[in-house]
């Protein structure tokens, strides 16, 4: 049974899971930096306790200070939430081995999952189509080009221990790859200490689609999918749910394949397969799992109607899942915006400063999830990410258009961030009929063409950085 449960991360992921802790009538505590005392996660927490000076190596990222301070404040499980140590199968397995509930799945399976190349081929095994590439981490060029005279060019090099979008590069023909390998092969180990690589087929009009599922170690049932293709340097920037590129029939596969398999490996708790759809063909291919919550999981949560952060916690805690299939239906469109403190007009310079004023939208269908308030100042030492714009309404032109008023509501006055550019890429008239893939955002930001852009083409500093 968990009574007192410890979480281990900050920011809005932070208060969404006190906020849940709460709602099952757990004691929330939040383990918190030196520089994070005085955080909205902090202050709303039955609790909390200091793990460290600022730098997340020394803190966030410090095992076994997290769990002395579980030891200290006699927490029964910890909630890693999302980046940190949410994948770290080494941190799973020491919280299991002191004798604690870790919030997510076996150590074992983060393990497996974790690892494209592995990952690769536990859903070869489980019947779920996976890209056409090398079935394992490739050892050196000879087999590389092997590969390649399967596959084909373009192709994808990718680290099998990668993460984030990095480590990954395009070789277009066999010099290329002659060249890029080691290259990868190096960068893989500075970057992960893993040097292993992978081969993929590069997919040109690629979308990024991916299913949440829940398990119970028994059962898995899924949630749907989201659209996640609109992305800067392989970065989500903007998500929805459902994706406008699913037909009925696509939908159907491509969910149940991730049920399958994530009751292939006996998945417990929330986690996500990703996804690659090729618009020419319509084909889907999966890629990758997270063994964690998902930054946009609350698209999801407004579609379907489900508490998922409350979920993992209570199948952490041994129960089995309440509900079947058959209970979870698709209602409506939601559309969440990651409103991050960064400056466009500067490549995205991050962007530090004290929130002077801060006017939050409201009304129907808008969710904050944030952990700003007045007079609270950034810090320099973590994820520039400050609030999630979420807005939910019956069909996906509504859901846009409310964004719209949504962002044009909110006001914060001490730095810049993203909003405004969130406001500008939903009237462009690809994003407005769903016609894009994972190339397009970074090609709009160099390139506009919307009707929109154009018409302020002579004042974008402006109209970029609100």
């Amino acid at each position: 049974m968990i009574r007192r449960l410890l979480i281990v991360n900050r920011g809005e992921i932070a208060l969404r899971i006190v906020r849940a802790a709460r709602e099952l009538g757990l004691t929330s505590i939040v383990a918190h930096s030196e520089v994070d005392a005085d955080t909205l996660a902090v202050q709303q927490a039955d609790e909390a306790i200091c793990i460290g000076p600022a730098q997340a190596a020394k803190s966030y990222l410090n095992i076994p200070n997290v769990i002395e301070a579980a030891r200290k404040c006699q927490a029964d499980a910890i909630h890693p939430g999302y980046g940190f140590l949410s994948e770290s199968a080494s941190f799973a397995r020491t919280v299991k081995e002191s004798g604690l509930i870790f919030i997510g799945p076996d150590a074992d399976i983060i393990a497996r999952m974790g690892d494209k190349a592995v990952a690769r081929q536990t859903a070869l095994t489980a019947g779920v189509p996976v890209v056409p590439g090398s079935p394992h981490a490739v050892e050196g060029l000879e087999e590389a080009l092997e590969v390649a005279k399967t596959v084909g060019y373009p192709l994808l090099i990718k680290a099998a221990a990668g993460g984030g979008g990095r480590g990954i590069r395009v070789a277009e023909n066999s010099d290329m790859l002659a060249k890029q390998l080691p290259q990868a092969q190096a960068e893989a180990q500075a970057a992960f200490g893993d040097g292993r690589v992978y081969l993929e087929r590069f997919i040109e009009r690629a979308r990024h689609i991916e299913v949440q599922v829940l398990g119970d170690g028994k059962r898995a049932v899924h949630f749907f999918e989201r659209e996640c293709s609109l992305q800067r340097r392989r970065q989500k920037v903007f998500e929805e749910a459902p994706s406008p590129a699913i037909d009925a029939e696509t939908r159907q596969r491509l969910c149940e394949s991730a049920v399958a398999l994530a009751e292939h490996v006996g998945y417990l708790g929330a986690g996500t397969l990703e996804y690659l759809f090729d618009d020419k063909t319509g084909e889907f291919f999966f890629i990758e799992m997270n063994t964690r919550i998902q930054v946009e999981h609350p698209v999801t949560e407004m579609v379907t109607g489900f508490d998922l952060v409350r979920a993992m916690i209570k199948l952490a805690a041994g129960q089995p899942l309440e509900i079947a299939q058959s209970d979870i239906t698709l209602n409506g469109w939601a559309v969440e915006m990651r409103i991050n403190a960064e400056d466009p007009d500067r490549d995205f310079f991050p962007s530090l400063g004290t929130v002077e004023k801060l006017v939050w939208p409201t009304g129907p269908g808008v969710r904050i999830d944030s952990g700003l308030y007045e007079g609270y100042k950034m810090p320099p030492f973590y994820d520039s990410l400050v609030a999630k714009l979420i807005v939910w309404d019956e069909n996906r032109e509504l859901a846009l258009t409310r964004a719209g008023r949504a962002l044009d509501e909110f006001q914060l006055q001490g730095f810049t961030t993203t909003a405004g550019l969130h406001r500008r890429l939903i009237e462009d008239s690809a994003v407005k009929a769903g016609a894009f893939d994972t190339a397009f955002l970074e090609h709009w930001l160099t390139e506009p063409t919307s009707s929109v852009i154009n018409s302020n083409k002579a004042n974008s500093k402006e109209v970029i950085n609100e």
